[in-house]
């Protein structure tokens, strides 16, 4: 009986192993983020200050606007900007900007 053949099997099994292992260590995890990416704070984060006027009520107690579906009066403040006056369907705001409602369509081409 020789020992040749089981010593040479149990070799290369030894290295394919280790030649495994190494391979494997250098593999990257594919969860983290890619290479040159830097974690950011939210401090850092861009906030997005498009105002968007989704409503207007009018009512005998005072008119109210829903601006990014927040309910306000005239003499609050979005985004610290004072709203000056509500109309039927725009809102003006102190600083010049005046925000107003996409009309329905309420109209078919054609009719």
């Amino acid at each position: 009986m020789s020992l040749k053949p089981i010593s040479h099997s149990l070799l290369l099994l030894v290295v394919s192993g280790m030649c495994f292992s190494l391979n494997a260590a250098s593999l990257r995890d594919p969860t983290l983020p890619g290479a040159g990416s830097t974690s950011t704070t939210s401090a850092a984060v861009k906030v997005d200050k498009t105002l968007t006027l989704n409503s207007v009520v009018i009512k005998q107690s005072g008119a109210f606007a829903v601006i990014n579906n927040v309910i306000y009066k005239k003499g609050q403040r979005v985004q610290g900007v004072k709203i000056v006056q509500i109309g039927k369907d725009t809102v003006s705001l102190a600083d010049g900007r005046k925000l107003t409602m996409f009309k329905a369509i309420t109209e078919i081409k054609g009719q």
